[in-house]
C-alpha cells in the first residue's frame, strides 16, 4: 500500500521542499472537526475528530472534550450524558429515533417469494432510485421509544414516505414539542412520480395521546424544513415558497399566537441554518454574503410594531459554517477559510472578538505554506460587478508566470466562498504551482436574490460570459501564463467545462470535468430529481413550444457543440451517481475519443456524485494533477 501511495504522489508536481507546500497526502492527514455540542453545565465543548485511515479506507473518529474558555482537549469514550439530547422528551421517559421500514413490494423476491435468487426490481413510477440507491421498498420512519419498557412506536405506520428526508436528512428533521406531548417532523408526503417532480415538504405534528397527525404547513408549496421551538415555545422553521425550485430564497418563519411571521422576508438573501438566542429575543443565522458565509442576527418583535431588522454580525475572509451553541456572551461556530479546515471558534457578541477553541490541525499548518486569497472585482459583459476569488501559490512571485485554472462551481446555485474542501481544495491546487480563478458568477447566493436566480433557464447564457470575463480579466496580469490556462469543475461546474470546451475559442489548453452534464436531453431522461431539471431547464425536451426548454436542449446543450472540441479533456464519473448518471460521462468520453482528442475517463464504480472513500480520493487527486502536468 505504501508503495502504491508513493506511486500516486510521485505524479504530483511538488516543490523541492515537501514541508513547504500542501500535498494530497498531507491534505488527507488533516483532522476533520465535527462538534457535538456544549455540555449541560456550559463549561466544555464536546467534539469529534475524524482522521482518514488510508489502509482501512475509512474515516476513524475520536471524541474529545475541551473547555469553552480554551485549554487542552481530552479524549473521552463517549459524549452520552454530557450534552443535552434533543431527542429525549422533557420528562425523560421517551426518545425519538428513525428507522428504515419495509412498506412496498418492489423486489422480485417480494412479488415471487418462491424465487429466492431473483435480482429483479419492478417499478410502476419514478423515484425508483435516488442519489445513489435504488428503492427497495423501505422508507425512513420516525419512532419514539418508551425508555422504561423499550417499546418503539412508528408514528408513520404503512406510509410510503420518508422522514428523515432522503438522501441527506438526519435527526434535524424531527423534534419534540416543548411539553413532550407532540412530535414535529419534516416529510414530503408524495410518492413515485409526484415525489420526483416536487419539493413540497411540510411540517407534520403527531399527537401522542390521540395518535393523529396534522399538516402544519399545508398552504406552502415549497420546502418547509428545520423545525425549532423558541425559548418561549413558538414553532419556527425554514421555508422556500415555490414548488420545484430547490434554490429558492430560504426564509425564517415563526408561528406566534396563530400567525406566521417571516423574519427575513425583506432581506435580500437566503438562510442556511439558524438558532434562537437563549432569551428568545433574537434569531442567529448563517448565510452567504459577498463570497463568504457569515453570522447574522434578526430581532423577533412578536406582534408589536417594532421593526424587524437583519444585522450582519461577523465579517472577514472566512466562512462561518455552522452554529454550535452559546456559552456566556459567546456564540460557538465552526469556521473555515481557503487555508484552514473547520475548527470551532467562540465569537463574543458584546466585545466582537474571536477566540479559537479547537486547534486540531495547528501542528500540520505550521509546516505548510499558506496561499493568499484575493478578492477581485470584474466587470461582466452586462456591466455588473462580479466578485472573483484569486488564489495565489505559496511564496508567490509576481515576476514569474504561472499556469492558471478557471474553477467552475457546481450547484448551479451554490455559494462559492471561503470553504475548505477535501477534494476541490484551492490551497492544494495553488500549492502545486497553479493560480486559481474562482468567479462568483450568476447563480450564486450571497449577492442578492436576483443574481442567484438569473441562471435558471439560462445555463449557457450570461453565466458563460461571466466565466470568460473572469479568466480574461485575470489573464491580463503579467504573472499569468496566457498559453497555459485550464478550466475545471464538477456537477454544473462539469457542465460548464463541457460547454466551454465548445465555445472557448482556444483560450484553454486543458479541461477537467467531474460528474458533469454533457447531454441535457438524456440528463432529463435519467436524473432522479425531475423537479430540478423542470425548473432549471425550463421543462421537458419534448415541449416544442416551450422557448426556454428548447434553448436548454439545443443552444445550451454541450453535445450540440462537440464539433468545436479540440482540447484535451479528463472526464471523471461516479458509477453510483444517479443525480448526473454515468451515461453523461460516457457520452462525453466517447465523443472525445472518436474525434481523436486526447482524453481520459476516470471511473469510480462505487462512488456517487461525490468521492468519499479515502483511497478513491487519493487516486482522484493523483489523476487530477497528473493530467494537469501532462496537458498544462
Amino acid at each position: 500500500m505504501k508503495k502504491y501511495i508513493f506511486l500516486i504522489f510521485s505524479l504530483v508536481s511538488m516543490s523541492s521542499n515537501a514541508q513547504e507546500v500542501l500535498t494530497p497526502e498531507k491534505l488527507w492527514q488533516l483532522g476533520r472537526v465535527n462538534p457535538i455540542g456544549i455540555t449541560k453545565d456550559g463549561k466544555n465543548l464536546i467534539f469529534k475528530v475524524g482522521v482518514p485511515n488510508i489502509q482501512e479506507n475509512k474515516i476513524v473518529s475520536t471524541t474529545y472534550s475541551i473547555p469553552v474558555s480554551g485549554g487542552k482537549a481530552v479524549q473521552i469514550v463517549t459524549a452520552e450524558g454530557l450534552v443535552a439530547d434533543k431527542n429525549v422528551s422533557k420528562d425523560g421517559t421517551k426518545k425519538l429515533l428513525d428507522k428504515a421500514v419495509k412498506v412496498e413490494k418492489v423486489l422480485g423476491s417480494d412479488l415471487y417469494p418462491e424465487l429466492t435468487k431473483t435480482s429483479a426490481q419492478v417499478y410502476t413510477e419514478l423515484d425508483y432510485r435516488h442519489w445513489d440507491t435504488y428503492n427497495d421498498g423501505t422508507h425512513n420512519h420516525v419512532f419514539y421509544k418508551d425508555l422504561a419498557t423499550g417499546r418503539e412506536i412508528d408514528i408513520m405506520p404503512n406510509e410510503p414516505f420518508d422522514a428523515p428526508q432522503k438522501p441527506h436528512g438526519g435527526d434535524e428533521d424531527y423534534i419534540w414539542s416543548p411539553d413532550g406531548s407532540k412530535i414535529i417532523y419534516v416529510c414530503k408526503k408524495l410518492a413515485g412520480t409526484a415525489y420526483a417532480k416536487s419539493t413540497n415538504s411540510d411540517l407534520y405534528e403527531y399527537d401522542l395521546a390521540s395518535g393523529k397527525t396534522v399538516n402544519l404547513t399545508p398552504n406552502n408549496k415549497g420546502y418547509d424544513t428545520h423545525p425549532l421551538f423558541s425559548p418561549q415555545g413558538d414553532l419556527s422553521w425554514l421555508q422556500m415558497k415555490r414548488d420545484g425550485f430547490e434554490a429558492d430564497k430560504n426564509d425564517i418563519i415563526v408561528r406566534h399566537k396563530g400567525l406566521d411571521i417571516n423574519l427575513t422576508a425583506a432581506w435580500d438573501g437566503t438562510v442556511e441554518s439558524f438558532t434562537w438566542s437563549t432569551d428568545g429575543k433574537k434569531v442567529y443565522f448563517v448565510a452567504p454574503v459577498g463570497g463568504t458565509k457569515q453570522l447574522f442576527e434578526v430581532n423577533f418583535p412578536g406582534l408589536t410594531k417594532i421593526a424587524v431588522r437583519v444585522t450582519q454580525v461577523t465579517d472577514g475572509n472566512f466562512d462561518v459554517n455552522g452554529i454550535v451553541g452559546f456559552s456566556g456572551n459567546s456564540i460557538l461556530v465552526t469556521r473555515t477559510d481557503h487555508n484552514h479546515a473547520a475548527e470551532v471558534f467562540a465569537f463574543d457578541l458584546k466585545k466582537k472578538t474571536w477566540n479559537q477553541i479547537t486547534h486540531v490541525n495547528d501542528e500540520a499548518y505550521a509546516k505548510i505554506g499558506m496561499c493568499k486569497s484575493e478578492k477581485r472585482w470584474v466587470t461582466t459583459t452586462d456591466g455588473k460587478k462580479m466578485l472573483v476569488w484569486v488564489i495565489l501559490p505559496p511564496n508567490f512571485d509576481k515576476s514569474k508566470k504561472y499556469p492558471t485554472l478557471l474553477y467552475c462551481q457546481g450547484g448551479p446555485q451554490s455559494a462559492l466562498t471561503q470553504y475548505y474542501s477535501f477534494r476541490w481544495n484551492f490551497q492544494l491546487m495553488a500549492s502545486q504551482g497553479y493560480i486559481v480563478v474562482a468567479p462568483n458568477r450568476r447563480g450564486m447566493p450571497g449577492h442578492g436574490v436576483q443574481w442567484n436566480e438569473q441562471i435558471s433557464g439560462d445555463w449557457g447564457g450570461q453565466v458563460m460570459d461571466d466565466y470568460l470575463a473572469a479568466i480574461d480579466d485575470v489573464a491580463k496580469e503579467a504573472y499569468v501564463d496566457k498559453n497555459r490556462l485550464g478550466a475545471v469543475g464538477a456537477s454544473y461546474g462539469g457542465y460548464s467545462v463541457f460547454y466551454l470546451a465548445g465555445i472557448h475559442k482556444n483560450r484553454f489548453k486543458t479541461f477537467i470535468s467531474h460528474c458533469g452534464i454533457f447531454n441535457t436531453e438524456s440528463m432529463y431522461g435519467t436524473t432522479e430529481e425531475v423537479f430540478f431539471t423542470n425548473w432549471d431547464a425550463g421543462g421537458a425536451y419534448w415541449e416544442k413550444d416551450n422557448k426556454i426548454a428548447q434553448k436548454t436542449y439545443n443552444e445550451f446543450n454541450p453535445i450540440k457543440l462537440v464539433n468545436n472540441w479540440n482540447t484535451p479533456i479528463l472526464i471523471i464519473q461516479g458509477g453510483k451517481d444517479y443525480r448526473v448518471p454515468i451515461g453523461q460521462g460516457q457520452e462525453a468520453f466517447q465523443a472525445a475519443q472518436l474525434k481523436g482528442i486526447k482524453s481520459k475517463f476516470l471511473l469510480f464504480p462505487d462512488e456517487n456524485h461525490w468521492v468519499l472513500k479515502p483511497q478513491n480520493a487519493l487516486v482522484w487527486q493523483g489523476e487530477f494533477f497528473k493530467w494537469l502536468k501532462e496537458t498544462l
